[in-house]
């Protein structure tokens, strides 16, 4: 049994599958998920379970992020989770798409992990970074 860590078997693959400027995208519970992408994971439970900013803490605690992309309409219409997603990131790039080309670009992703929140634009491309 693994002791620390994601355990959940499905995204330690993502995460270790990932390379260098792979896409991951950590979603509310409203974004549609591409069919595109071969690895969406779906923890959404109900309302606030899983909760975006907790899955996306986790995720980063095991991957290498050397930018990230949000939907510009983040700043004004959901700015304390906007702040509260940069605030997991010092130092890295930070680019902005409308939500319309936000939902275009996440169909080139590697994966899609969707959580359970509810706050309107919470949704981050991460893109791989590398430890070296």
């Amino acid at each position: 049994m693994k002791k620390s860590g994601i355990l959940h078997p499905e995204l330690n693959k993502l995460i270790s599958e990932t390379g260098h400027t792979d896409e991951i995208v950590i979603t509310d519970a409203g974004l549609p998920l591409p069919e595109e992408v071969n690895t969406r994971i779906d923890l959404a439970l109900t309302e606030g379970t899983v909760p975006f900013v907790e899955l996306l803490q986790t995720v980063i605690n095991e991957l290498a992020v050397e930018k990230i992309i949000l939907a510009e309409e983040i700043k004004t219409v959901s700015p304390k989770i906007h702040k509260e997603i940069l605030n997991c990131f010092l130092d890295i790039e930070i680019e902005y798409l409308s939500h319309v080309d936000f939902k275009e670009r996440t169909k080139g992703a590697r994966g899609l992990v969707r959580s359970g929140e509810f706050t309107p634009f919470a949704n981050v491309i991460l893109v791989g970074g590398v430890v070296y």
